[in-house]
């Protein structure tokens, strides 16, 4: 029991949290023999040996698009793949990035949280009109005293949170070092847990129409509630709910923090062929290789887009003027129906339903945000986008029946 309430155990068998000192003795080691990478770091040893690759792998020439390679290079693309009608059509990945190797998604992380939570309401577990804090009552006084599971799902929470990367004052940083993100300064809360009950604001009570406001925390409250419903440790729901489910190549990673609590909101890191999965379900109206993960009015509200008039985030409306966010995803509101999950630095999981097409790009940008980054990555995904259209505009059903 701590001052955020009862959590899944993270160290069964243990008497108390082990420590650097104490971890390889007994009864500790029950727990941190099979889990040491969450004590000390570590190196993964490939099933596979895959050497860096010295030259960028490049396999483009299907997409049909002259000057491609050299505008994923300008955007410091690590990893892009396209994947249409559940076949990899095009990938490249760049010199000393292999296929099979993780990549930090960032906050694409958060529409990962979202399909999770789809999962529980599709098993009744998650009421989406139920209110945040009648899941976690620990919240009681924070800005998530009144407002919504869905509210929190669409980011219309008023909540004194300023998500600027780079103000060490900011709140994103102070959520990022009770995380472990950064180094710890005095009087941070002890975890994620203390932190979102930190937080203030009006929530949903100011009487005003709804207002998106991109909030990072969000995401981890929602994970918070997940835990509370399940009983498991978020990353273990996100197993069990999701990644167990795609027929993933590779297990993925989350960070957590020190009560062991996945950082929901931007800390999976996973191939980019494995993503392109995630992105697969949506167009397969929730199913995947391992069973349904989420409902066909899940999926569909997402591809019909949120409310377009509590979009307020003038950096999203400039490059898509009828954009939306819903239930943790991006919607464009273009007339191809373009759907993505962004994550800061360069990541992307684009959907292009016209098509049946995934596309997922991993970079590395050298700051968090950029519009003319964002620019140059948005004009290749809707290039390729438009460029499949030569190869095949059937829908997921009518694909998978053509190609029996």
């Amino acid at each position: 029991m701590t001052g955020t309430g009862t959590h899944p155990d993270r160290y069964p068998g243990a008497a108390v949290a082990p420590t650097l000192d104490t971890w390889q003795e007994g009864p500790h080691n029950r727990w941190t023999f099979a889990h040491l990478g969450e004590l000390i770091p570590t190196a993964t040893i490939g099933r596979r040996f895959t050497a860096a690759p010295a030259e960028a792998v490049d396999r483009l020439d299907a997409v049909g698009l002259a000057g491609l390679r050299q505008r994923l290079e300008e955007s410091f693309t690590d990893a892009f793949l396209v994947l249409h009608r559940d076949e990899v059509i095009a990938e490249y990945y760049r010199p000393g990035f292999a296929p099979d190797d993780l990549h930090l998604v960032m906050s694409i992380s958060k529409s990962l949280c979202g399909l999770v939570v789809g999962a529980l309401v599709e098993a009744g577990s998650i009421d989406p009109t139920g209110r945040a804090v009648d899941y976690v009552p620990e919240l009681k006084g924070s800005a998530y005293d009144g407002p919504t599971v869905q509210d929190v799902l669409d980011m219309v929470v008023a909540v004194g949170y300023r998500e600027d990367y780079l103000d060490p004052d900011s709140e994103v940083q102070s959520h990022d070092r009770s995380a472990g993100w950064r180094t710890r300064r005095d009087g941070d809360p002890a975890d994620t847990y203390a932190f979102l009950t930190t937080l203030t604001g009006p929530g949903n009570s100011t009487g005003q129409a709804p207002q998106f406001q991109y909030c990072s925390a969000n995401t981890d409250v929602l994970a918070w509630i997940i835990e509370r419903v399940t009983g498991l440790r978020y990353s273990d729901a996100l197993s069990k709910y999701l990644w167990s489910k795609i027929g993933a190549d590779r297990d993925a990673t989350i960070t957590v923090d020190a009560a062991g609590f996945g950082f929901a909101n931007g800390g999976v890191s996973c191939t980019a062929r494995d993503l392109a999965r995630v992105g697969q379900i949506m167009l397969d109206d929730g199913e995947s290789p391992g069973g349904r993960v989420v409902s066909p009015d899940w999926v569909g509200a997402i591809l019909a887009g949120g409310n377009q008039d509590a979009m307020n985030d003038p950096s999203f409306t400039g490059t898509h003027p009828g954009g939306s966010y819903t239930r943790q995803w991006w919607c464009t509101g273009n007339e191809r129906g373009n759907v993505t999950a962004i994550g800061i630095h360069g990541q992307y999981l684009w959907l292009d339903p016209a098509t049946n097409t995934v596309i997922a790009q991993l970079s590395t940008w050298p700051e968090p945000d950029s519009e003319e980054l964002h620019a140059l990555q948005t004009s290749v995904l809707l290039d390729v986008s438009c460029a499949m259209d030569r190869i095949g505009t059937t829908t997921g059903k009518e694909s998978k029946e053509n190609s029996a």
